[in-house]
Order: C-alpha cells, then sequence, then structure tokens
C-alpha cells in the first residue's frame, strides 16, 4: 500500500466556513495539534482514532464528528485500510467559544439526521455556483450543532487567566519571534509556570500550539494563492524548509502540493 495521501482543499466563499478539505490517507499519522476553527468531519471509508483532550475517541463512516477550537488532537489509522474524510473548518464564532467544553464531552453523534445534513452542507460547497444552497445548508446545520451541543451537561472549567493571557499572546504574534523568558517576563511568570500552566489548561505545550496555529495560517495563505516561499515568513516560519517540515509532518504533503489541490 502506498503512503502518500490524497488532499484537494479549498476555501469557499461562505461566511463562517474557513476550509474545506478532502483526504484520502493510507497510513498517515497526525501529531497532537489545535486548530483555530471548529473542525466538522465525516468519514467516508475506515476509521480514525484520535485523542482529544487526553481521551480517546473514534471517528467512522457512522458519526458525525465535531472537534473544538484551541484543544489539542490527534489522528491516526485504526484499522490497515486507511481513511478517506470530509473536513469542515467553521470559524469559532459559528458555533461560540462557550460551547468548546460540550464538544470536549461529546466531540460526536451516531445521528442519521444530522449526517446527512452534514453531507448535504459538504456537497453543496463543493458546488461553486451554489453558494445560496450552502449558506442555507450551513445555517440548517449550524442551528443542528447548536442544539445537541447544548444538551450536554459539563461542569465549569477553573479558571486559568495567565494560560489564557498567554494564549492571546500567541494568538497575537503569530508573526513575530517568541521568547519564553521575554514571555515571563511580561506576564510575571517564572517559564517553568508559564508552560505549565498552559500544558494543564489547554493539554498541550504552548509552541506546539504555536506551530498549529500558524499551520492553520499558512493553509489559508496557500488557498488564497500566495506561493509557499512568501506564506513562510508572513506565518512566523523561518523559511520555506521549516515551514515544509512541519507542514509536512501535520499533513503528510508538502505546501506546493497543498496550494495546488485548491480549486
Amino acid at each position: 500500500m502506498g503512503s502518500a495521501a490524497t488532499i484537494r482543499a479549498w476555501r469557499p466563499e461562505v461566511a463562517g466556513v474557513a476550509e474545506v478539505l478532502h483526504a484520502h490517507f493510507p497510513s498517515h499519522a497526525y501529531p497532537p495539534h489545535t486548530h483555530g476553527t471548529w473542525t466538522l468531519l465525516v468519514v467516508d471509508s475506515g476509521t480514525i482514532g484520535f485523542e482529544l483532550d487526553r481521551h480517546d475517541h473514534g471517528a467512522m463512516p457512522s458519526l458525525v464528528t465535531l472537534l473544538p477550537p484551541h484543544v489539542p488532537h490527534d489522528g491516526h489509522n485504526a484499522t490497515s485500510a486507511g481513511f478517506r474524510k470530509r473536513v469542515i473548518y467553521l470559524e469559532e464564532d459559528v458555533l461560540g467559544h462557550d460551547r468548546i467544553g460540550a464538544a470536549v464531552d461529546q466531540p460526536g453523534w451516531r445521528d442519521r439526521e444530522l449526517l446527512s445534513a452534514v453531507r448535504g452542507l459538504d456537497d453543496a460547497l463543493d458546488r461553486s455556483h451554489d453558494r445560496f444552497e450552502a449558506e442555507a445548508r450551513l445555517a440548517l446545520v449550524t442551528d443542528a450543532l447548536h442544539d445537541r451541543l447544548d444538551r450536554v451537561t459539563t461542569p465549569v472549567s477553573t479558571d486559568r487567566p495567565l494560560a489564557a493571557r498567554l494564549r492571546r499572546i500567541l494568538d497575537d504574534r503569530l508573526q513575530q519571534e517568541v521568547v519564553l523568558a521575554d514571555l515571563a517576563a511580561e506576564l510575571g511568570a517564572h517559564p517553568s509556570h508559564l508552560v505549565r500552566a498552559f500544558g494543564l489548561e489547554y493539554g498541550i505545550a504552548p509552541y506546539r500550539y504555536l506551530t498549529g496555529r500558524r499551520l492553520d495560517r499558512a493553509r489559508r495563505l496557500l488557498l488564497s494563492g500566495v506561493a509557499p516561499v512568501e506564506v513562510a515568513p508572513a506565518v512566523g516560519f523561518y523559511d520555506q524548509a521549516h515551514l515544509t517540515r512541519h507542514f509536512r509532518r501535520l499533513l503528510g504533503t508538502t505546501p506546493a502540493a497543498y496550494a495546488r489541490s485548491a480549486r
């Protein structure tokens, strides 16, 4: 079995949708990472095993899976056959920050009606001339997700203001060099305490979080037609080789190949 991934990605002109990705991964494994968007996915074949906030889950053809923003997750083949998936990345405000905890507790549903609605939305997004239909279908899917997430009872998490402040700084400084000692001085915390606080709150090291956010931004720029050599410095990577190394590790392909997949 070959190990090359087959990827097609694009940015539809539909408010609230950041990106759409169709992918076949015969053997690829995602390392732990985060997104600044909601990850709404359906699996066409195979099974994806993933860990979300230190708990094991599975995504398969009978489920609608929803991964919340800013929460670390990974992904791997749960069988030897690989997997095919369709992913719709929704902007954070589409479902709201206050529903993240509910999605951590329940990241998927075995729901035929919802599954049909999400597949219909994906099909509409795949037809660039059906923007109005896609907008209407997105409204219905969003309403359905609101309803299901609001049924989940989840405890209020302990406030971690230090970790939240650090996350806001990292989000604001994707293009800049980030030095841990400088961040610690700015936030009035010891470096090791800062790293521990972030890890306890978000389940991922701050440097991994920053890399994930930079790769999110890189994907959007690539799909907008920006050349890989220009994308690297625009999102805080030292050079194109640095971008390519992290990009290949996450998606199993190069930035140039990802850009060519765009519609």
